[in-house]
């Protein structure tokens, strides 16, 4: 139990350029004062580095709702995770129940925006430290 609490999850959050899902998710996550996690993405890199940025991740989330917008930048993201076989998470687009097939298809989960949701699909499929 102590062990699960102190640990601290590596995650990687899709992005893309412009796309204000991203701030509002990285709020959810802050709101959640007993979860302690770290962000390895870089949204400034663009798609720079994308392999640093993901290869020592426990979970990326994948923000469905950026494939409408960018779906070439979301596919690269998606192909590195895989490449590293990490864990992914679908949050569905804001607002909306629907996710894109493809993203739908990778997912080894998918969930809304609800903060004790979230958080517990992420601990449930994060890989071990």
């Amino acid at each position: 139990m102590w062990e699960e609490e102190s640990r601290v999850y590596k995650i990687y959050i899709s992005h893309i350029k412009d796309f204000k899902e991203y701030n509002l998710f990285l709020e959810k996550l802050k709101a959640a004062n007993e979860f302690k996690w770290i962000n390895l993405a870089k949204p400034g890199d663009g798609n720079e580095n994308l392999e640093l940025q993901i290869k020592d991740v426990d979970v990326v989330i994948i923000l469905s709702g950026q494939y409408s917008k960018n779906p070439s930048s979301l596919k690269k993201q998606i192909k590195i995770a895989q490449n590293f076989k990490k864990p992914l998470i679908a949050v569905r687009p804001y607002g909306m129940e629907n996710v894109p097939t493809f993203i739908e298809n990778l997912a080894q989960d998918i969930v809304g925006w609800n903060t004790p949701c979230i958080i517990e699909v992420i601990k449930e499929n994060a890989l071990e430290n």
